[in-house]
């Protein structure tokens, strides 16, 4: 969000420069390998890191094992560049001669590459880039005529972030070195339970099962979905209605026998999913700084504002940690005890306060564990002392997906289910799944209130069609908006964000009747322009402007137009 009135903003971010050696690196290629013999094994030694790094050699210290994120059992390997150093991590593996070997391993974070030197025929590699959940490596090689033992390994890349490591497996023909025991069919997964619903998921969790590698969600018997981790939520469904559940686990070996059935009801579609909020909402950014729009105490706000969002916290020299400062001084005598005062007051009326991270010039980074941890801690501490009902994340200027969840996550098993977690990420962030921001927003979506993606200061973008709209239209609102809603996210965790004015942003304002007309096209499939989607979402959860105090400058125009008509959506 714009401090400065009339700020534009650049539409995309810096592309990391390749280096001739990444480039090259494209030009390997990737071994398609079948299934292996019924009496293959698994020659690697150690392959899930369960005893620490026996085994395996690190360069210059950068290897590590930890108990989270793991893949399989309970431990992995995290190992992390820094200077020249890739952090490649060996292990000299016996082989047999004129023998044919699949090498895989399971990968998350940074960019990882996993390869097989010394092979005495053609030594091989594969890799990905950063992936922010488990991701399989694998190819193939072939041992010369007087090959006994490979050198296995795993590296990243230089000045990318640390990468994990799991379940590395060498599988052909016993070696005579050792290994790991071939995987067994594991059991089936106990402590199945519902942990949320809304009008139309289901989210669940499961107890981890030893040896299992994923797990496969069945809904009526059906299969619908498969994940690495022990939590699923099952979207798509309908309102008012109970669903069975039950879950298998998986592996090398096979699948395990289908857990016993738990049954999950969505809600009926007017509620919050236990946050106290209605249905559809209006989401306003308040400013806690005077930068030429109307000064405004909370109290001042508007009662068409259900969610209300104070901007912004501010960074401090612990990574990761926030605080709040009230500009007292800028909002011409407005007090700590008053604005604590206004907040309550609001509640009071239903209305929900969070603290906004980030903006325009925000410099808040969770780029590791420790800031993950700082960050929760710190703005639950805001929470606790402000009285604010949640957060909204606003980083215009990178977000790391592994370390936000981790993050948000953690801030909410401290406050509970009422918890708000909003999202206002610019459209160049919600153009793709892989994206930090939309990968962080599925990523939590079992805990996630609204994404209101910021449908301006971008110029034109691709729409879900693969068609390119001009910021401004009704069709651009639509078609940006549908890539979400057939992304991943459940219609009641999209929201339409616009400025207030013409100076709430430096470009992309629409009237209010447009931002009315998107969410008609959007939840009734009428007032729509040329992009029409190809069904209807009533859920949708509503729209947001920046801000509340442009729109006090502006007569409320914009919430005295589209808050009605938000309220009144089916």
């Amino acid at each position: 969000m714009d401090r400065v009135p009339g700020m534009p903003r650049p539409g995309g971010r810096r592309l990391r420069l390749w280096s001739g050696a990444v480039t090259a690196a494209l030009a390997l290629s990737f071994a398609v390998t079948g299934q292996a013999a019924a009496a293959d094994v698994n020659n690697a030694r150690n392959a899930g890191f369960e005893s620490g790094l026996s085994n395996w050699t690190c360069s210059a210290g950068s290897g590590t094992t930890v108990s989270s994120p793991v893949h399989g059992g309970s431990a992995a390997l995290k190992a992390t560049p820094a200077g020249q150093d890739n952090a490649k991590c060996t292990q000299t593996v016996a082989v047999r001669p004129n023998s044919t070997y699949t090498l895989s391993a399971w990968v998350q974070g940074g960019y990882t590459y996993l390869g097989a030197t010394g092979t005495g025929t053609t030594d091989v590699s594969t890799w990905t880039p950063d992936s922010a959940g488990w991701k399989q490596l694998s190819t193939a090689f072939t041992t010369g005529s007087s090959t006994t033992s490979v050198t296995v390994y795993l590296h990243g890349w230089y000045g990318q972030a640390a990468y994990y490591a799991d379940d590395v497996s060498v599988l052909g023909p016993d070696g005579g070195g050792g290994g790991d025991p071939a995987p067994t069919v594991p059991a089936a997964p106990g402590g199945l339970a519902v942990t949320g619903t809304t009008s139309s998921s289901v989210s669940l969790a499961w107890n981890t099962v030893s040896g299992a590698t994923g797990y496969n969600v069945y809904r009526s018997g059906t299969k619908v979905t498969a994940v690495t981790g022990t939590s699923a939520t099952v979207t798509g469904l309908a309102a008012s209605t109970s669903y069975p559940f039950q879950v298998t686990a998986v592996n090398a070996a096979g699948e395990s026998a289908k857990s016993a059935t738990v049954t999950g009801t969505t809600t009926a579609g007017g509620g919050g999913g236990g946050t106290g909020l209605p249905k559809h909402v209006v989401t306003g950014y308040w400013q806690n700084f005077d930068n030429g729009a109307a000064v405004q105490r909370i109290s001042d706000v508007p009662s068409q504002y259900d969610i209300i969002a104070v901007s912004f916290a501010d960074a401090t020299s612990t990574p990761g940690a926030v605080t709040f400062n009230l500009d007292t001084a800028g909002l011409r005598g407005y007090t700590v005890d008053q604005f604590k005062a206004d907040i309550r007051t609001k509640q009071a009326a239903g209305k929900k306060v969070i603290v906004s991270v980030g903006g325009e010039r925000g410099t808040v980074a969770v780029n590791d564990s420790a800031s993950a941890t700082n960050f929760a801690n710190s703005v639950y501490s805001l929470m606790q002392t402000y009285g604010f009902d949640g957060v909204d994340i606003d980083l215009e200027n990178g977000l790391n997906a592994t370390y936000m969840t981790q993050a948000l996550r953690s801030l909410s098993a401290k406050a509970g289910p009422s918890l708000i977690i909003t999202m206002a990420p610019q459209t160049i962030d919600m153009q793709s799944t892989s994206a930090g921001y939309f990968r962080t927003a599925l990523n939590v979506k079992d805990i996630l209130t609204v994404v209101n993606t910021q449908y301006y200061n971008s110029g034109s973008m691709l729409g879900c069609d693969g068609k390119v709209y001009s910021q401004g239209s009704v069709d651009f609102l639509t078609a940006l908006a549908c890539i979400q809603l057939e992304g991943g996210l459940a219609p009641s965790q999209v929201g339409l964000g616009v400025p207030a004015s013409t100076r709430g942003a430096g470009s992309g304002y629409v009237s209010p009747t447009v931002v009315n007309n998107a969410l008609d096209c959007l939840t009734k499939l009428t007032n729509c322009g040329s992009f029409k989607p190809s069904r209807t979402y009533p859920d949708l959860r509503g729209a947001m402007t920046w801000s509340t105090n442009w729109d006090a400058t502006a007569g409320n125009a914009w919430s005295n137009t589209v808050g009605p008509h938000v309220h009144a959506l089916p």
